[in-house]
């Protein structure tokens, strides 16, 4: 009974104790040890139904929560850099974010969205299929966040009503498998994903891939305008909106989908079903590896010395969304190439919200927009560590680069939707 009564008073202590501190996990660029598993650490808190806050412009954007030993423990596990605050220093650091001359603000983060990524169950690299690795997956598993892939046939069976965010992995959404055809039509892994997806879209009842990614973009565009949150990089950005504009248009050439394309489709595109880009001339070519005339890619002058992204800078306190999109230690983050590198300006459309570019070369590389009651963004390039990354090249190593800000800006978007006062769907 002795044993048991000093049991709950050392649980009451940890309690009082918890209650009369907050931890925080400062992000600087000279004091977090490891910027990108501190966004695992908070998902971590959250999911263990503790509310956290999300310091915005404080810092570098620092995270904060009721201090407990177990999360202590984890953040010395994880190599989370972390600071005890007491109640009442912690009370004075939020008023010092409500001056009204701070360009900062407070948001509560509240429960951790349930995370998709849209990807191939055949893509494993020890499969030799699609040989190249995906920015967002090797985050998440290296923050150590919790994430599901989906592909088609989960999309069309409706499964991205489970989901709170969606991220877009390298794909070619127009049906032409990348454009790879004049450089790996006959390496094997290229035949086997296109044998792949033709059996995607045979199951399905579809007579053509590019059919069966038509309708998978109708499915997300309805995710998105239901309240769903999308993020996108590389050719997912471009090839999803040109696959909007091109519904029940036919932009194929024979060796992708066994007939001609339609001479006539550049003049029957829909650019008002489109998210982000307007206006667009398709590449007729196809043998060329480009899309359209969104990407600037194409006769690119950038060296990587001078190949930089800025980021805006919003007011904390009227425009929270695209603050917390653009949370860094550093404004300037190193440019990286990829199938789609950067949107050229003239292409957006006027609702885009730029949140990054690159303007002595007049591109744009990160932006962001609503859809109905949902939200997009899209972020250009590859791999935020690999500045030219090439099909069959190894994946990049993140416990060399942990204190990434291209990364951060991934990690920006995975956490964005617990700042949302909603429930998860089931």
């Amino acid at each position: 009974m002795k044993k048991l009564l000093l049991f709950f008073t050392f649980i009451s202590f940890l309690s009082v104790k918890s209650e009369a501190a907050y931890m925080l996990l400062p992000m600087d660029a000279d004091v977090q040890k490891d910027h990108l598993k501190a966004y695992g650490i908070t998902y971590w808190v959250l999911d263990k139904e503790v509310e956290c806050w999300w310091l915005l412009n404080y810092r570098g954007g620092s995270f904060a929560f009721k201090s407990n030993p177990i999360f202590e423990k984890e953040c010395k596990t994880r190599g989370v850099t972390y600071e005890i605050i007491p109640d009442g220093a912690f009370n004075n650091i939020l008023q010092q974010i409500a001056d009204p001359e701070a360009n900062m603000d407070a948001i509560k983060l509240e429960v951790p969205p349930k995370v998709a990524v849209y990807t191939p169950d055949f893509s494993a690299r020890g499969e030799a299929i699609q040989p190249w690795d995906d920015a967002v997956t090797m985050v998440l598993t290296y923050a150590e966040i919790p994430y599901e892939t989906i592909y088609d046939d989960d999309v069309l069976d409706d499964r991205l009503a489970e989901f709170d965010w969606l991220h877009l992995h390298h794909e070619d959404f127009t049906g032409q498998y990348g454009r790879f055809y004049r450089s790996y039509s006959n390496a094997p892994w290229y035949k086997e994903f296109v044998k792949r997806q033709e059996g995607i879209a045979e199951r399905n009842g579809f007579a053509k891939v590019s059919q069966l990614k038509s309708a998978v973009v109708e499915k997300i565009r309805e995710y998105v305008i239901g309240g769903g949150f999308m993020f996108a990089m590389c050719s997912a950005t471009d090839t999803y909106d040109i696959a909007l504009a091109a519904k029940g248009l036919d932009i194929c050439a024979e060796m992708y989908d066994g007939d001609g394309a339609d001479p006539t489709a550049q003049s029957k595109l829909q650019y008002d079903r489109t998210f982000a880009f307007k206006d667009f001339q398709l590449v007729r070519n196809p043998l060329e590896y480009e899309f359209s005339d969104i990407d600037n890619s194409k006769g690119r002058r950038v060296s990587p010395d001078t190949d930089y992204i800025t980021l805006f800078d919003f007011s904390a306190k009227w425009d929270p969304v695209p603050t917390m999109l653009t949370q860094n230690h550093t404004r300037t983050v190193k440019g990286f190439m990829g199938q789609t590198t950067a949107f050229r300006k003239p292409r957006l459309k006027s609702s885009v919200l730029i949140l990054g570019e690159n303007k002595p070369a007049q591109e744009v590389r990160y932006i962001h927009g609503t859809q109905g009651k949902g939200t997009w963004t899209f972020y250009g390039g590859h791999d935020p560590e690999d500045y030219k990354h090439y099909v069959n090249d190894p994946e990049t190593d993140l416990n060399l680069h942990p204190n990434s800000p291209g990364y951060r800006l991934i990690l920006n978007n995975v956490l964005f939707p617990a700042a949302k006062k909603k429930k998860r769907k089931t």
